[in-house]
């Protein structure tokens, strides 16, 4: 089909109309292939290249599951109370509070207010990082050459930069990230032991504990020792579930988290949302 006039490009454009890539949105959301839940749940489902990012605002109860088709994707994540986003993700707090290093099951996704922004309500994977952070520009130019978000090797922290502006934020809004699917260690001499992927096809389900707006860049582990970007498609789903209540297990499993959960319910109960 010729391009070469503006009625050639438009019947073209249009032409691509329901063509679908490996990696892209699907809209609407509910024409994924075999869901998890009933279809006219979900509310977010997209394929994320290796090198790419995506973003969205999710309500409260909502569930994310993130997947790692073959097993190189690498999902890291940054959390903002959407109509708030000076309330963020803090790394920091939801190591130390909650006396574990490891994120998995059961673990909750902390601010700084001592409030839960998500919690991991299961996990396949068990190869996460709340450590290491993500990847920087000068970090990929002086190991891959570039790292530019739109180079061949795109670093973490410029991909969410670009997140962010797309949702009114700006570079000094991005705290350190978490890492999903690739994993490390501390040694008892204090050294990180990069422990990789679990392998193709795990998953890990976080469910919203307020509205969010959530950032994913899906590139390389700062610590990945292999001399090339290696960065495989990742699987985002949402859909409609109920937030964490009292009476559920991960209410009460310590006495930490039920004092976050406390301090979130509080807090949402004072401006009238729940």
């Amino acid at each position: 089909m010729a391009t070469q006039t503006t009625y050639g490009a438009r019947d073209h454009a249009r032409a691509q109309e329901g063509a679908r890539a490996e990696a892209m949105p699907v809209v609407p959301a509910r024409d994924w292939p075999e869901p998890p839940c009933e279809a006219d749940r979900l509310v977010w489902a997209e394929t994320v290249a290796g090198g790419n990012y995506t973003h969205r605002v999710l309500a409260r109860g909502t569930e994310l599951r993130l997947t790692d088709p073959r097993g190189d994707a690498c999902a890291h994540l940054l959390l903002y109370v959407a109509d708030r986003p000076w309330e963020r993700l803090n790394v920091a707090d939801t190591v130390k509070v909650q006396w574990n290093a490891y994120l998995g099951e059961g673990q909750l996704l902390l601010s700084d207010q001592g409030r839960v922004l998500a919690s991991v309500v299961a996990d396949g994977s068990g190869r996460h990082d709340a450590l290491c952070g993500t990847s920087t520009l000068a970090r990929n130019t002086g190991r891959y050459g570039d790292g530019t978000p739109q180079g061949p090797s795109p670093a973490g922290r410029e991909l969410f930069k670009l997140a962010a502006a797309k949702n009114g934020l700006q570079p000094r809004d991005l705290p350190p990230s978490l890492s999903f699917f690739q994993g490390v260690e501390v040694r008892e001499d204090g050294v990180l032991d990069f422990t990789g992927s679990a392998g193709p096809g795990t998953h890990v389900t976080l469910r919203a504990e307020q509205d969010v707006t959530v950032l994913i860049a899906n590139v390389p582990h700062p610590c990945d020792p292999r001399p090339e970007y290696v960065s495989t498609p990742l699987e985002v789903l949402a859909w409609r579930a109920e937030a964490t209540g009292p009476g559920d297990p991960l209410w009460d499993a310590t006495p930490e988290g039920r004092r976050a959960f406390l301090n979130t319910a509080e807090f949402l109960a004072a401006r009238g949302l729940v």
